[in-house]
């Protein structure tokens, strides 16, 4: 069987990519697990911020607001978006920290409002004495991840692609002109190759005889609490300057809290581990003084960086129709329309998308980390 594109990774990174492609070629998309989105999709603390990930990510991620707060009819009937804004805080030892975190968005659209310790106590009750500093992010929305990630599966589906889960490649070489792909008992033939494989991105290139790029997986711990008091309905996602945790509300007066951790892991089904989550909810007493009643589900997902920790996308330089789409981090989802946009006019060729045209491609494309 053969195909014009072959996607590896279900995830968010494929799917979005899979909705773009396949109206201009056949298209499958190979996922290793029995569900697509499994390992970091899944697991999201699902937010978007214009802020997160930095200068360099922003203007993917706003380049992908309209579509997820007013997507188009055939694609969703709601938004994938909830706005509520996010509150970066800081205690003596954190204030430089956001003012370079200000400074970095100075020449940006983003809008930041510097707060005092009189405002912060009104958006957070309970604050803790010394968190003095603070900066508004209002933009800052829930996302939608799951609802989001189906769209795109069946948006890609009724452009014509073919999903097929428990596909782990197991071979992958160049034959003629075209890749050859196996997995259990499965051959196919693809002229381009979309490397979407998130933490295992490096694995498949390794494995198609490409030198890989560095790309790391790192776990995110996450854990959901009930607290005394619970958490207001319409809580700011609330991020320490310094990187030590963040937290949100979520439904039913839980809270979602996360150590910010970032350990490097091999690849795999990622487990939290008791001494983070221990970690995560020390930081929290920290910052208020809300008391945890209990810890109700604790997770940890995968993220991957390149070692510049921006995406990327293009082809490789040394390799015949081998398509990166890997590295995205935590940024994977608020990025996704701008960021498949983007892979598509790349390997189709064909002009970007309004969305993206004034997105540079080269600032993410693999010969940088060659």
């Amino acid at each position: 069987m053969s195909f014009d594109f072959a996607i590896i990774g279900a995830g968010i990174a494929g799917a979005s990519l899979a909705a773009e492609l396949a109206p201009y070629g056949r298209t499958i998309l190979l996922e290793a697990e029995d569900a697509p989105g499994y390992h970091a999709t899944g697991r999201s603390a699902a937010f978007w911020s214009e802020t997160y990930g930095g200068p360099r990510i922003q203007p993917l991620t706003t380049a992908s607001h309209d579509f997820l707060a007013y997507p188009p009819a055939e694609f969703a009937d709601r938004p994938f978006l909830d706005q509520y804004g996010a509150l970066h805080i800081a205690d003596a030892d954190g204030q430089s920290a956001l003012a370079v975190f200000v400074a970095e968005f100075a020449d940006s659209d983003v809008v930041l409002d510097e707060l005092e310790a009189t405002e912060i106590a009104r958006h957070i009750p309970g604050i803790a004495p010394g968190w003095t500093k603070g900066v508004f992010e209002p933009s800052c929305a829930d996302i939608d991840v799951a609802a989001l990630h189906q769209a795109y599966l069946r948006g890609a589906k009724r452009a014509g692609s073919q999903l097929c889960c428990n596909a782990r490649v197991e071979a992958l070489a160049h034959e003629g002109e075209n890749w050859a792909i196996g997995w259990r008992g499965h051959a196919i033939e693809a002229e381009v190759v979309i490397n979407a494989a998130g933490a295992w991105a490096d694995d498949i290139a390794a494995m198609a005889g490409i030198q890989p790029l560095g790309i790391t997986a790192y776990r995110r711990t996450m854990v959901q609490l009930r607290t005394d008091p619970a958490p207001p309905e319409k809580l700011p996602l609330v991020i320490d300057a310094l990187g030590r945790f963040y937290f949100k509300s979520e439904a039913g007066g839980r809270l979602w809290l996360s150590p910010h951790d970032e350990i490097a892991v091999e690849p795999g089904d990622s487990a939290p581990e008791e001494m983070d989550i221990a970690i995560a909810i020390a930081r929290f007493k920290s910052a208020v003084d809300w008391k945890v009643e209990a810890v109700e589900r604790k997770w940890a997902g995968l993220r991957s960086f390149a070692p510049d920790r921006l995406p990327v996308y293009g082809f490789d330089p040394l390799a015949r129709n081998f398509f990166w789409c890997a590295g995205q981090g935590g940024f994977g989802i608020q990025t996704a329309p701008a960021a498949a946009t983007l892979a598509r006019a790349l390997i189709t060729a064909e002009p970007a998308a309004s969305m993206v045209a004034a997105i540079d491609p080269r600032i993410y494309a693999p010969d940088r980390l060659r």
